[in-house]
């Protein structure tokens, strides 16, 4: 998307990192240095956190907001391949109501969704699970981000890809199935890996209907225990590591199509290449 920085670019880019660096590590020696003037660090306070019956706790929160995360971003996903789809047909009716869709919901905040599927809904006689009041809000909410991503995706993939399937005898919902869509996925891979550790993060809304994932089962656990800091101290280390992994997943397959040789031109040895595609299953 961007040029490769020159010399004087990198090393502004390497002093601004330095610097973010040493804020950030005074930041955090300031914090624990506060943390020691007032007893937060003691080791009675840390002790309960070495046993299991917290750790069992904590993990069933987490098993909790893993379950509604995927369920919520497979739900996301088939719509947003089916918006992304709708956004590129060539019908009018159908283009133009998945584009509003996605314009609109991607303005409106998935807490203002959640209090809808909350409170509005059961006046009118819609009163879901507590499950489903957590991730039919995320779901709705995040298509619209998945469905820009995959039409990114559609949009990079040669044209001619479609028209060589079009030209095989294919109609054109079974050449985009067969042929672009899985090219999509896989560039668009890194950008849905980094979209869905967004929308783990989300379920943490689930302290707002009552559900019992990560950030609501240490909110329990804090009352209980009366270990505030300790408590969310413990929990923002368990999301730093899940979406930290997540994180190196997205670079690490991103680095890996960078350097995937092109299916054009010459490979490796200089021979030429010649592309083709993928023929069509029956």
């Amino acid at each position: 998307m961007f040029d490769e920085p020159g010399p004087r670019a990198r090393r502004r880019i390497r002093a601004a990192t330095a610097l973010t660096v040493l804020a950030g590590a005074v930041l955090v020696a300031l914090a624990l240095r506060q943390f020691a003037d007032n007893g937060q660090l003691a080791a009675d306070r840390w002790r309960p956190y070495g046993t299991w019956p917290m750790w069992r706790y904590l993990l069933e929160g987490l098993r909790s907001t893993v379950l509604a995360a995927v369920v919520s971003i497979a739900l996301a996903m088939a719509a947003g391949v089916l918006l992304a789809l709708g956004r590129l047909s060539p019908s009018r009716w159908l283009r133009v109501p998945c584009a509003a869709y996605v314009e609109i919901v991607r303005t409106i905040p998935a807490l203002l969704l959640v209090y809808v599927v909350l409170f509005a809904l059961p006046r009118y006689g819609v009163d879901l699970p507590l499950f489903w009041k957590l991730v039919a809000p995320l779901s709705v909410s995040n298509a619209a981000a998945f469905a820009e991503i995959f039409r990114a995706g559609i949009r990079s993939v040669e044209r001619g890809q479609l028209e060589a399937g079009l030209a095989l005898g294919l109609t054109r919902g079974r050449a985009m199935r067969l042929i672009v869509l899985p090219q999509a996925a896989r560039r668009v891979l890194p950008s849905l890996i980094s979209q869905s550790a967004g929308l783990l993060k989300d379920t943490s809304l689930g302290y707002v209907v009552s559900y019992a994932e990560l950030l609501y089962s240490g909110k329990v656990l804090a009352n209980y225990n009366h270990l505030l800091i300790q408590t969310y101290l413990v929990i923002a280390l368990i999301y730093l590591v899940i979406n930290a992994s997540l994180a190196k997943l997205a670079r690490t397959l991103e680095a890996r199509q960078r350097t995937r040789p092109s299916r054009t031109g010459r490979d490796p040895g200089g021979e030429p290449v010649r592309e083709t595609v993928p023929a069509a299953q029956p």
